[in-house]
């Protein structure tokens, strides 16, 4: 095994667990805004676009969703001014849109998610998505034979189905302690598939980008992005449910 991945994933680890023991919303929103600045860079990359006032933006969007009551609203207003001032100068550069909606939507979403629901939250948003990236892995080496999607070719159908199967009951084990049975199970589902595409989504920008890695910040585990892929679309994904059906 790979020393510096295996070591990087010890302190990742380590560093996941000191978080959620501690339980600040300050800390948390320290820890998550480092997280989101390397993934915005790492995206701006990816997605080709050259325009360095952009991390203004998104520093100052961040410093803002400190003390906004609802951060993942923000996300609309973003969007709203950066049109705005895009039309105010005549044109309208859709590309740069793409970093505002991944990642920092998602990040906004995981902020959210811990401001409206608390640390045992994120701790499910986490165990379903570590679970469905294990148990897709496991799975898929025991009994993967067919392709899941071309875009990642090495998924395949028995590991995606497996992770699901893994990440749903587990989850649904732990949601169900401050929500309904079938709405832990329902829930936990819903996200693992979903980590399953932010995943996904990830992998065709590094296609499309011709990268293996969203960057080298993690050594043996590659860029942030890399790391957090699975969390982009569950995040949201849990926060809108949480709101809607608990």
């Amino acid at each position: 095994m790979d020393m510096d991945r295996l070591k990087t994933g010890a302190l990742l680890i380590l560093g996941v667990v000191l978080v959620a023991w501690i339980d600040s919303f300050f800390l948390t929103w320290l820890v998550l805004g480092v997280a989101f600045i390397f993934a915005f860079y790492e995206a701006m990359k990816l997605y080709g676009v050259d325009d360095s006032s952009m991390y203004v933006y998104a520093v100052a969007l961040w410093l803002v969703s400190l003390v906004y009551q609802n951060p993942d609203d923000l996300i609309f207003i973003a969007f709203v001014v950066a049109i705005s001032y895009m039309l105010f100068k005549g044109k309208l550069e859709k590309q740069k849109l793409l970093p505002l909606l991944y990642p920092t939507a998602s990040f906004l979403f995981l902020l959210a998610l811990y401001k409206g629901f608390g640390m045992e939250a994120l701790i499910w948003l986490t165990l379903v998505v570590a679970l469905t990236d294990t148990g897709a892995y496991f799975s898929g080496k025991k009994f993967g034979k067919t392709q899941f999607n071309p875009i990642s070719p090495k998924k395949t159908w028995e590991g995606v189905i497996g992770g699901i199967i893994v990440a749903t009951v587990f989850g649904a084990w732990y949601g169900a302690s401050f929500v309904s049975g079938f709405l832990a199970l329902f829930i936990s589902a819903l996200v693992s598939v979903s980590s399953i595409y932010g995943d996904l989504y990830e992998s065709f920008l590094k296609r499309k980008a011709g990268v293996k890695d969203s960057g080298n910040i993690l050594p043996g585990h590659g860029g942030m992005l890399d790391r957090v892929d699975g969390f982009m679309f569950g995040a949201i994904m849990m926060v809108v449910l949480l709101r809607g059906l608990a």
